[in-house]
């Protein structure tokens, strides 16, 4: 080989892999042994109490023993006030809710014919590719205010969107493509959509929660029951006298076809409550559910077919304490309610069926009524079921129906819900055990199966499941996934009295875990908060295995964390999808003294605005488990070597390649070339148009070298020529370095006229504000007898620490 072919190929080493895409494939690659998250302070300053942010990190220990640690940073969607979806060939905010024909539903509050915009966004079904393509759906939960500042909760139509996403290939940024609104028209519309999950078979699982009370709709005309109901009814078919409570209380399931449209059903047969959502179990028949609210109850549904939710039989619990420490913990007995079809139950809503057809009722204690206690009606109430409507009650009264036969029903908003499928453990959170969940000393209430001590900031439980069960009746139970006990895993914990933040339970702990996403690869429990004990509510990892418990993102002051999804693998990404709803809501009502609250206020208010808008997005930084890195088998920079830290994370990052498999060289010189493909695979860049330089002609090496060049990282040696195979020198480095740094964090290189090497006056006078900047940061370093050598040659070894410092600054 020539010395100039030697040279070529010395160049190539850093930019092309050592190995054949073949060969690449056949090397061993690592696996994750383990994940851990490592947690964020508390917001302390206004502007951090009003951001959406995350300081975090986690680290990924590898198989081969090394640990690799990954910045979280929170990634910016869209907001619910965008105007971003596509409807009738306009433009309208992503959560604007639409009517029966399509149209936006008008906010009469003020003149103007104004939209109504919701400031909820919830959750988010981030599916598997369909066709190549990845779509989300996100629920907008309700309306807080309308347009005149008065309460418009509850009487505004509830809508969903489908988000086409782009991906990009190297960093898995996703950017909306595509926003279009979600037809409800052919199931009366969608009640207040609060969480949802990914069915195992690709579909969103949606909600209806806080379903309108049907005997108070029909007895009191001024019951929020009625008024409600008809206030959506007339907004939705622009007739109030379509208002029936039994449309609403069920979980709609929205399928994303090939070509991106959308069917949408509803599951009448999964019984009628406040739900929370619904998740599906491995066998992809059994689900349970959260209801939320006061006095409510805990429902398992169990399908006739896999993936198919048309028909099936609902039971409910009975709980049976055992303890009440640690948040409680008991056994759970099952009551099977019935067995019914979508259709069947469809057919007796459509039949005007009311609820004086399904109940008699007694205003006190009488032979053959029952006396119950349960959310929708709020007090003691004596119920008889009129003969052969069992079904109808099961189905369309299935909290009632339930506490008659004898079931639990003093839960208290019991709110996500998710699956450790490797463990057959389910996680349900009940974001405030007290009320129903208390002891009744004054002997109140119609039963007392739970008798828990007060705790407003709640627990997170984990049940058990197996199979093998029978029923109250003595009846098998066809699953294998029956939760059979219930016991507290987090607990928050309330405090005596307020901090300077306004907090009343502590921050240290979960306070009222409402959103729960379980990523069975990270061994990880995310749990986002629904709480007024703290000002600023957080999302949550905690660690199955280690019991580790990590704050990891920060919601602004005032609003919900919202949307929590861990997606698992998108295309070799993983994400944590994670939103906001109503920011700066009931404020007022805290006593913040570490701030100035009317700042603080304000502040919101003019960022974002008040209950005016929500935000969508996610966590990013999370380690891929189908990307994973090969072997680290460079034999001549082993571990005690001093650049064994920079190369062996270089490596893990796929960022710097050996010469060969074995063989790093690090005290092989580095091109101009080499250290812009460095920079450009640290930084992630894509080029947008082809290399201007016609001495680049190696194709991955003119790519890269072009998406330097574009971020404006490199010049060239003239305005056609890069000199890609030219060594390059400590001071060109410390400007491309520098320039790196600039275009990662959008901070500029302070001027210098002088640098404090001693060599000064030998650094080319165009680098010294870099060398010094560099320098500063502590990229590089200069030698034991204080000088830099500006113009000696980097090697493989130096410019693999200087692109590691720059890979993990901040």
């Amino acid at each position: 080989m020539s010395k100039k072919s030697a040279t070529v190929a010395l160049a190539l080493a850093l930019t092309i892999p050592a190995m054949t895409p073949a060969a690449a494939a056949e090397s061993k690659h690592l696996s994750i042994d383990s994940v851990q998250f490592n947690g964020m302070d508390t917001p302390k300053t206004i502007n951090q109490m009003v951001d959406t942010y995350t300081t975090a990190s986690v680290s990924v220990k590898y198989s081969d023993g090394r640990t690799k640690t990954f910045p979280l940073s929170y990634n910016r969607l869209f907001k619910s006030e965008d105007k971003i979806a596509t409807n009738k060939g306009e433009l309208i905010a992503a959560g604007t809710p639409i009517d029966m024909n399509g149209n936006p539903i008008i906010d009469k509050g003020v003149p103007g014919n104004k939209h109504f915009v919701s400031d909820a966004p919830d959750s988010n079904s981030f599916l598997k590719p369909i066709n190549g393509n990845l779509y989300m759906v996100t629920h907008y939960e309700y309306d807080t205010f309308d347009a005149a500042g008065k309460s418009a909760y509850g009487l505004v139509p509830a809508s969903m969107s489908l988000t086409k996403f782009s991906q990009n290939e190297k960093t898995g940024e996703l950017k909306p493509e595509k926003v279009t609104k979600i037809d409800f028209s052919d199931v009366n519309g969608l009640w207040i959509a609060c969480n949802g999950s990914v069915s195992p078979w690709n579909t969103h699982l949606g909600s209806e929660e806080y379903e309108p009370d049907a005997r108070t709709f029909e007895t009191d005309a001024s019951s929020s029951a009625r008024t409600w109901t008809e206030s959506f009814a007339n907004l939705y078919f622009g007739d109030k006298a379509k208002a029936n409570p039994y449309f609403y209380g069920y979980i709609p399931e929205i399928e994303v076809k090939e070509d991106g449209t959308t069917k949408v059903q509803k599951h009448y047969s999964t019984g009628r409550f406040s739900h929370e959502l619904m998740k599906v179990m491995p066998d992809e028949r059994t689900a349970f559910f959260g209801d939320d609210g006061s006095y409510t109850t805990m429902f398992m549904y169990v399908a006739d077919k896999k993936r198919d939710l048309s028909a099936g039989t609902l039971y409910a619990a009975k709980f049976h304490q055992t303890s009440k420490e640690n948040g409680g913990s008991g056994n759970l007995e099952w009551i099977k309610l019935g067995h019914a079809t979508d259709n069947e139950v469809k057919k007796m809503i459509d039949g005007g069926v009311k609820f004086s057809d399904i109940f008699e009722t007694s205003d006190a204690p009488k032979d053959g009524f029952k006396a119950i206690k349960q959310y929708s009606y709020g007090k003691t109430e004596y119920l008889k079921v009129k003969p052969g409507m069992e079904k109808a009650a099961a189905f369309l009264e299935s909290r009632r129906y339930a506490a008659m036969l004898g079931a639990t029903s003093e839960f208290n908003k019991m709110e996500g819900v998710t699956l450790n499928e490797k463990d057959k453990k389910v996680y349900v959170a009940i974001s405030d055990s007290s009320k129903g969940m208390e002891q009744d000393t004054k002997g109140q209430d119609p039963t007392d199966d739970i008798q828990l001590p007060k705790r407003s900031s709640g627990v997170t439980y984990q049940l058990d499941l197996s199979g093998n069960h029978l029923d109250l009746n003595g009846d098998k139970i066809n699953s294998d996934y029956v939760a059979g006990a219930m016991s507290g895993l987090i607990t928050g914990e309330d405090l005596p009295k307020p901090d300077g933040y306004g907090n009343t339970a502590s921050t240290d702990k979960v306070a009222s875990g409402d959103n729960l996403s379980y990523s069975e690869d990270m061994r990880t429990l995310f749990i986002g908060e629904d709480s007024s004990q703290h000002t600023n509510n957080f999302v949550w990892a905690y660690n199955i295995d280690t019991k580790k418990l990590s704050r990891i993102l920060s919601v602004p002051a005032g609003s919900e964390s919202t949307g929590l999804l861990s997606t698992g693998d998108r295309n070799g990404f993983s994400y944590l999808m994670s939103n906001f709803q109503h920011p700066g809501d009931e404020l007022e009502t805290k006593n913040i003294t570490a701030v100035d609250k009317a700042a603080l206020e304000k502040e919101i208010s003019e960022k974002i605005g008040i209950a005016q808008t929500g935000g969508i997005g996610y966590i990013s930084g999370l380690p891929s488990f189908t990307k994973l890195p090969s072997a680290y088998q460079f034999k001549d920079v082993p571990k005690g070597h001093w650049a064994y830290p920079y190369v062996s994370d270089l490596q893990l990052s796929n960022i710097a390649y050996g010469e060969t498999e074995q063989s790093y060289a690090p005290a092989h010189h580095v091109t101009r070339a080499q250290f812009a493909s460095l920079l450009t695979r640290t930084l992630n860049l894509t080029a947008k148009s082809t290399v201007p330089f016609k001495d680049v002609t190696n194709k991955q090496a003119a790519t890269e070298i072009a998406a330097a060049y574009e971020a404006g990282i490199v010049k060239g040696k003239s305005s056609n020529r890069f000199e890609p195979t030219a060594p390059i020198t400590r001071q060109e480095m410390a400007q491309m370095v520098m320039n790196a740094y600039e275009v990662k964090t959008g901070n500029k290189i302070p001027h210098a006229s002088s640098t404090n090497f001693t060599d000064n006056g030998h650094i080319t006078k165009s680098f010294v504000s870099a060398v010094q900047a560099a320098s500063d940061l502590h990229f590089v370093d200069g030698y034991k007898d204080g000088s830099f050598l500006p113009k000696d040659i980097v090697t493989r070894a130096q410019a693999a620490k200087v692109v590691d410092l720059l890979l993990n600054s901040k």
